[in-house]
């Protein structure tokens, strides 16, 4: 059988790890800031949810107070995606490192948008929000300090736990935006080492982690972005980034599968509040 209609078993299995290095590196920027699960068996699966527990006294040798803790189970339902192109000159594509780069990242990079849409369909579900259903109506109703602040307080005021886990995601006009506020980029209220410009543009302030995001939800003139805690939200997947190369004689050509299964869910909503912006 000539060259030209052989895949290699050694290139194929580089390919596939290229395309899930890819994935892992640049894929989703949401997915590590939420409760994620793998290897989950069928189409769906559960995150528990536990309510808050009160401590009380007791008599001497009297029993232990029961909290009497909630227990609830929030189903994520999981969805198959594909991400798949036809490749030409499959020899050419092997000699060259860059273009078979591109290609796999190309892919990785696809079911990467689709894990953070999963993720910010999940967040849209929230039902908190700060200013009210009618802000983020005017041009001077942007992402304000004033904004900001109100969504920290709601979450401090909700006992969301201040431990580090902590997250907002904003629209790039937000960030820009947040970028116009001192507290925000002045080195002399955040320090030089907090600063967003050391290689990518993600910073902490109020105890979270920041980041723009390109594909929040757009309304109209309202961008919706979010201050939330990674327990709020849940990801799972049954099927983390697969890749299958093979060849079509009638095409000459060979086709370039990239698939998962994967779901995400509103686990908590006291969790996450809803900072809406015009934009």
């Amino acid at each position: 059988m000539p060259a030209s209609t052989q895949i290699d078993a050694v290139f194929v299995k580089q390919f596939q790890a290229e395309v899930h290095e890819a994935y892992q590196r640049q894929g989703s920027k949401l997915r590590p800031t939420v409760r994620s699960k793998t290897g989950v068996a069928g189409s769906s699966t559960f995150f528990p949810k536990v309510g808050k527990g009160m401590a009380a006294a007791k008599s001497r040798h009297g029993s232990v107070p029961v909290m009497n803790l909630e227990h609830a189970q929030v189903e994520c339902v999981l969805q198959d995606y594909y991400a798949g192109d036809w490749i030409d000159r499959l020899d050419e594509l092997k000699a060259s490192l860059d273009e078979r780069q591109v290609v796999a990242n190309a892919g990785a990079y696809a079911l990467g948008r689709k894990t953070d849409e999963l993720i910010i369909a999940a967040l849209d579900t929230a039902t908190r929000e700060a200013l009210g259903t009618a802000a983020g109506t005017t041009d001077s109703d942007r992402l304000t300090k004033a904004k900001v602040l109100l969504a920290f307080e709601m979450m401090g005021a909700a006992d969301v736990p201040d431990d580090g886990n902590r997250f907002a995601v904003v629209g790039w006009k937000q960030w820009s935006d947040l970028l116009a506020i001192d507290e925000f980029a002045n080195s002399d209220y955040v320090g030089s080492d907090e600063l967003p410009w050391k290689g990518t543009q993600a910073k902490r302030w109020l105890g979270a982690l920041w980041m723009p995001h390109s594909g929040l939800t757009k309304t109209g003139n309202l961008r919706f972005c979010y201050f939330y805690h990674r327990t709020a939200i849940g990801h799972a997947a049954a099927a983390e980034v697969e890749t299958d190369v093979t060849w079509h004689g009638d095409r000459a050509a060979h086709f370039v599968a990239n698939m998962m299964s994967q779901g995400a869910v509103l686990v908590d909503d006291t969790g996450v509040v809803r900072m809406r912006a015009f934009e």
